[in-house]
């Protein structure tokens, strides 16, 4: 089986799971790969201190601490030996001095995928030119808005609205809305963020057409696809940092994130079957706020041999930056797999900052 095709089968696979369960865990999780060079080199852990376009992705709250009038954002990154693409797209804008507004675009998609429903001609033979090919995508559009409260000094809130489509071909596609709020409070040298996700819980409604596939279903014995709902639900990140100067030109930034999902136990450091905790941090060192180099871990997972033995795993990433002028370069090197069998993918993002002038 060629491996686009076994990786749209996980796909679909995971989404009918989805449907399946009282409890929907994995629903939407393209959203939680991330997005930028800098916070994939740092295992994640933004959001007490992002300060960017990427906010509005991270925690809207702080698209308030962006320096220009307009910001851009652009990266891209290939998994699974460039099978899988995912790209991401922002830009963010000060509306006045107590405001900030961003748009984002995030797409996860397989393509290329082939259709062999009608490899065989009418008389039999195996003919490839009747081959034809799909993606399976995920899409992703955000709209932030962040705001200063006048009730607390350091106090910053924001929120997304989000509209999530996903297609597999003409076979299926769905289209789902949510909400996230985002704060962020700053207090002397330490700063602290709470993300929110998915607050009100997110819908998606699947459409299938069935016509395509009852056939071959048929068949093949499978069960004929129904239109139904997935809810994904709310989850809470919880995040702390602070930046140390040293003497004038290097400085070193820590941080960490507390991820708390509330669908039951998973594989996590900390679990129980009300929450489980995923930790995970980082630090970002810098040479005059223009040169960067970032370490991250996190994704601390307990895994079991066949053996029955059980040992612990965690994801490490790399990163490193560097800000020409008005021009930020980063890239990442992140594994999505355990230190046996590591998956690495290389990751790159641009951003940009543009003045009235």
């Amino acid at each position: 089986m060629d491996r686009r095709s076994l990786l749209f089968l996980l796909h679909m696979f995971s989404a009918i799971m989805v449907h399946a369960q009282r409890t929907p865990k994995y629903s939407n999780e393209f959203l939680n790969i991330g997005v930028g060079a800098r916070a994939l080199g740092m295992s994640n852990t933004q959001v007490s201190n992002v300060n960017d376009v990427t906010s509005g992705y991270w925690n809207p709250a702080g698209l308030l601490d962006i320096q220009a009038p307009y910001e851009f954002a652009l990266m891209h990154a290939e998994y699974f030996a460039g099978i899988a693409k995912y790209d991401y797209a922002a830009f963010a804008t000060k509306v006045d001095s107590s405001s900030s507004l961003g748009f984002s675009i995030i797409r996860f998609a397989i393509d290329d995928i082939p259709d062999t429903r009608f490899l065989y001609d009418a008389n039999g033979a195996i003919n490839y030119d009747n081959i034809r090919f799909f993606s399976a995508a995920d899409y992703a559009f955000l709209l932030s808005y962040a705001r200063k409260v006048r009730f607390l000094d350091g106090l910053k809130l924001g929120a997304n609205f989000k509209v999530i489509h996903r297609i597999a071909g003409e076979f299926a596609n769905a289209w789902g809305f949510g909400l996230d709020v985002g704060a962020r409070l700053d207090i002397k040298k330490w700063q602290l963020g709470l993300m929110v996700r998915d607050i009100t819980g997110t819908f998606n409604a699947w459409t299938h057409n069935t016509e395509l596939v009852a056939d071959i279903y048929t068949q093949t014995g499978n069960e004929i696809p129904e239109n139904s709902t997935e809810v994904t639900l709310p989850k809470a990140i919880l995040g702390v940092s602070r930046y140390f100067a040293i003497k004038s030109r290097f400085g070193i930034l820590a941080t960490a994130d507390f991820t708390t999902s509330f669908d039951g136990k998973r594989n996590v450091l900390i679990k129980s079957d009300l929450a489980s905790v995923d930790p995970s941090v980082a630090m970002e060192i810098d040479y005059l706020k223009t040169a960067f180099v970032r370490f991250g871990a996190g994704n601390v997972q307990k895994v079991k041999n066949f053996d029955e033995s059980t040992y612990w795993t965690f994801q490490p990433n790399f990163g490193l930056g560097v800000k020409i002028k008005m021009v930020t370069i980063d890239y990442a090197l992140t594994d999505i797999g355990d230190q046996s069998e590591s998956l690495y993918s290389h990751v790159f993002s641009i951003k940009a900052a543009l003045s009235n002038k």
